[in-house]
């Protein structure tokens, strides 16, 4: 992906064999853990890669000091502390590791039920004091009790799998959750009222967005079942503290296990003075073996995309695995190219772009399109917009409002893969169309329906005129009395007679000067001069 030995910055505490795997790969890397905020700008800007567990803010300030910088690696899953809007419209990859602490977060909330069930680190406290107050802790048993999961992703998973063996009836409230999902795990799926309802236990596992920020308030905190317990190891701001503070006091609820709170380090807050909250400082992720997978596991997606593009576990992008970077590699380099001409001929025309569409046929159906579309919408905004990738494409497509259609073709037609982009504006819809000779070699294959073969070169001339005698001898007169030299010359036409298409193949930049000479000449309705 890169000419040069790409270059990553470890700002945050990771795992010694962490920096040995960018080592081994051929990668240069610096361990700076602890930097101050200042000293981490004054120093980014030699960087390709970041990568940083929760310490470190990676901030719009930050990345806007950072002009090579490609990727971001979050070593855990939440990325609270990463910008990730000013990632992507910068183009830069945001990846975390969500599997790596997994299996660490769910016990911690299982750990934290218990606790609370059995009131432990007050028992635990008590006793070492000197104190034998076996009537004081009087606890519940988690047997045949209803356990309410918000969110049954990859973490909530692993929990109601836990749960079910500790023969709990699980409920669980997530809208991505499907019906078959549900049974396979052994839940039930129900609406969050009605999980609220029934559930004696209440523990979180969603992310922190602008849908799940407080989806405990005080008003859902009441619809809670009277004497229920809450546990919390996903994210702060999804509870009202406040609120839970006062059902705790009040007896509404029984009891409740924090591991996350509204602001970190949390080390002053109402609910510390509570017999019945128990709490700990953010360590659903902190065992030995969750910090070490976390650590290896974003080093290593970090250095496949930096070496091969491979994508994994990005945020803000589609994933590419690194089987299927090869095999994208040449479809990406088609679809760029397509993109780039499609969006270089669009600037020269006036009228906004209302719609892009990616037309995938024969083997290129077969593949995995989300990154091609991305791609090929960077190569047509590129030249419209400036500093566009296919990490920012989709967003700035969608801020704009183009609409953005993708379609396959499965069956073969001329050519055994075909990719036709086509764009819509105020004032006409055009198409481009290119394959893939001996399976890595792109090819132009039409414009504007009619039929042009021609390979793609850095710097190329598109000429249309109407199809009549003459033009080709003063086109070619004119373009050498300017010195210009002919590297390709491929011709095309609707029908004997009507529109022609002229895409010549140039050695270097067509001058301004000539260009205009070219737009003067009899027959010629539009001359545009392309760079790759």
């Amino acid at each position: 992906m890169l000419t040069k030995t790409p270059k990553v910055l470890i700002s945050d505490k990771l795992s010694p064999a962490a920096v040995q795997i960018f080592r081994d790969r051929g990668i240069e890397v610096d361990f700076k853990p602890g930097l101050k905020p200042a000293e981490l700008r004054e120093i980014i800007a030699a960087y390709d890669g970041l990568a940083v567990r929760s310490a470190t803010k990676v901030t719009r300030e930050l990345m806007e000091a950072a002009p090579k910088l490609k990727v971001v690696g979050r070593a855990g899953i939440g990325v609270d502390n990463v910008d990730v809007t000013s990632a992507t419209a910068r183009g830069v990859v945001v990846m975390n590791t969500p599997f790596g602490n997994a299996i660490t977060t769910a016990e911690h909330a299982i750990a934290m039920m218990f606790a609370l069930a059995r009131q432990i680190p007050e028992a635990s406290g008590s006793t070492k004091a000197g104190k034998w107050e076996k009537n004081r802790f009087m606890g519940v048993e988690l047997f045949g009790k209803t356990l309410g999961l918000i969110g049954c992703g990859n973490i909530g998973s692993i929990v109601a799998d836990r749960a079910v063996g500790l023969k709990m009836k699980v409920v669980a409230f997530d809208p991505f959750l499907s019906e078959k999902r549900a049974v396979e795990l052994g839940v039930e799926k129900v609406e969050l009222h009605d999980l609220l309802h029934r559930a004696d236990f209440v523990t979180l596992h969603t992310p922190l967005t602008e849908q799940t920020k407080n989806i405990l308030s005080r008003e859902n905190i009441a619809r809670m079942k009277s004497g229920a317990r809450l546990i919390n190891c996903a994210r702060g701001g999804l509870v009202d503290e406040a609120a839970l503070y006062d059902a705790l006091t009040s007896g509404h609820l029984a009891g409740a296990a924090l591991d996350v709170f509204e602001t970190e380090p949390a080390t002053d807050s109402p609910l510390f003075a509570l017999e019945n909250v128990v709490c700990t400082p953010h360590l659903g992720a902190a065992t030995a073996e969750a910090q070490e997978n976390v650590a290896l596991q974003v080093a290593d997606q970090m250095a496949d995309f930096l070496l091969t593009g491979a994508v994994s576990n990005a945020i803000n992008m589609p994933s590419v695995t690194a089987e299927e970077a090869p095999r994208l590699k040449p479809y990406m380099e088609l679809v760029r190219l397509l993109g780039g001409m499609a969006g270089q001929l669009t600037a020269a025309q006036d009228g906004a772009i209302k719609a892009i569409r990616v037309e995938y046929e024969g083997a290129a159906a077969e593949l995995n399109r989300r990154p091609l579309t991305a791609a090929a919408l960077a190569g047509v905004l590129g030249p419209l917009m400036g500093a566009v990738n296919m990490v920012n494409a989709p967003v700035l497509a969608k801020q704009r409002g183009i609409e953005v259609a993708e379609t396959t073709v499965e069956r073969s037609g001329e050519y055994q893969t075909l990719v036709r982009l086509t764009v819509t504006t105020d004032r006409y819809e055009k198409s481009i169309a290119g394959t893939l000779l001996a399976e890595n070699k792109p090819r132009l294959v039409e414009i504007k329906g009619i039929a042009v073969e021609a390979d793609f070169a850095a710097h190329m001339l598109y000429v249309t005129n109407q199809d009549k005698p003459g033009f080709i001898g003063r086109f070619g007169m004119a373009l050498a009395e300017a010195g210009i030299n002919i590297a390709t010359f491929h011709l095309g036409r609707s029908e004997p007679g009507g529109d022609a298409i002229c895409l010549v193949g140039l050695d270097g930049p067509m001058p301004d000067s000539v260009l205009a000479g070219v737009r003067k000449l009899p027959l010629v309705m539009q001359a545009t001069a392309l760079a790759f």
